[in-house]
C-alpha cells in the first residue's frame, strides 16, 4: 500500500506523448499527488503551462536549464515576460543554475554570463516571492549560495544535490531543501548526503525522464520509483516508513505551498 508522495522535480515535457499519458493516468494508483514540472527553455516553459492547464496535478515552474548554450537575449526576455504574465500560476522559478557538467566537458566555457542569467532568475523569484529550483552541484553550490544570500532568498531547492560536507552544511544552515532521485537506492555519495541532511529538509524526485541503474535499469523513469527512494531514506536514517513518508510529503507540500 503506497502512501502519498510528490515528485519534487520532473521534466514532463521531455517524455513522449504516450509516456506522459501513461504517467498521468497512473498517478492516482501510485499515490503521487503532484508533479513539480520544471522547464528547460522558452518552449519547455510554454508546454509546462499547457500541461498544468489540462491537469491540476501538474505544477509548473519556468526557467532555463544551465547545461546548454546561453539563451539569446530575445529568448531570455521572453521567459522573463512569461514569468511576469503567469507568476500567479507558477509553483516556482526553475530549473535554473550553473553549468557544472558543461564547463567540465568544455573548460573554455565562460561561466560569468551564466551567473548573470541566474541572477536575473533569482531576482524574479524575489520579486514574486516564488521558490527557486536549482541545478547547482559541487563548487557551483558555493557560488549559488552567495547569490541567494545576496538576494535574501530563503525558499531554495537544490535538486539532486552533490557536494562535499562543507557545502552541504552551508546549504542546510541557510534552511534550503534538497531532493534525491532513485539513485539514492544504489549511490553511496547520495546516501551519505541523506545521512547528513535532516529529514525536514529532504524531498524526493525523479528528474524524469533521466534513466537510472540498479533495480531501475532499462525502465522508463516513473514517479512510482520514489517509493523505493523513501524506503531507502527510512533505512539510512533508521526511521519508520510511515514517519519518513509523512515528513517528506509535508516538507514538499509546505515548501511548494500546495
Amino acid at each position: 500500500m503506497y502512501q502519498n508522495v510528490i515528485d519534487a522535480h520532473i521534466h514532463l515535457d521531455m517524455y513522449t506523448d504516450d509516456e506522459r499519458v501513461q504517467i498521468l493516468k497512473e498517478l492516482e494508483e501510485t499515490s503521487v499527488k503532484s508533479l513539480i514540472a520544471v522547464s528547460n527553455n522558452m518552449a519547455s516553459s510554454l508546454r509546462q503551462l499547457e500541461f498544468a492547464q489540462m491537469d491540476s496535478r501538474v505544477k509548473p515552474a519556468i526557467g532555463y536549464h544551465p547545461e546548454q548554450p546561453l539563451p539569446s537575449e530575445r529568448e531570455l526576455e521572453g521567459i522573463m515576460e512569461l514569468i511576469h504574465d503567469n507568476h500567479e500560476r507558477l509553483i516556482a522559478i526553475g530549473e535554473v543554475g550553473l553549468p557544472y557538467y558543461l564547463s567540465k566537458d568544455e573548460p573554455e566555457v565562460d561561466v560569468a554570463p551564466y551567473v548573470t542569467v541566474l541572477e536575473r532568475f533569482v531576482q524574479k523569484a524575489a520579486d514574486y516571492d516564488l521558490p527557486i529550483v536549482l541545478h547547482a552541484v559541487y563548487q557551483d553550490a558555493e557560488i549559488v549560495c552567495d547569490i541567494l544570500e545576496s538576494y535574501h532568498i530563503t525558499n531554495a531547492h537544490f535538486h539532486w544535490f552533490k557536494g562535499d560536507d562543507a557545502v552541504l552544511e552551508r546549504v542546510l544552515r541557510n534552511g534550503y531543501v534538497l531532493s534525491v532521485t532513485p539513485d539514492v537506492t544504489y549511490e553511496q555519495e547520495i546516501q551519505h548526503i541523506v545521512k547528513q541532511t535532516p529529514l525536514s529538509q529532504l524531498m524526493v524526485e525523479t528528474d524524469g525522464p533521466w534513466p537510472f541503474k540498479g533495480y531501475f535499469a532499462e525502465k522508463m523513469t516513473h514517479p512510482a520509483m520514489m517509493h523505493h527512494s523513501i524506503h531507502t531514506v527510512a533505512h539510512i536514517k533508521g526511521l519508520g516508513i510511515e514517519e519518513t513518508y509523512r515528513q517528506i510529503y509535508e516538507t514538499t507540500r509546505k515548501f511548494y505551498r500546495l
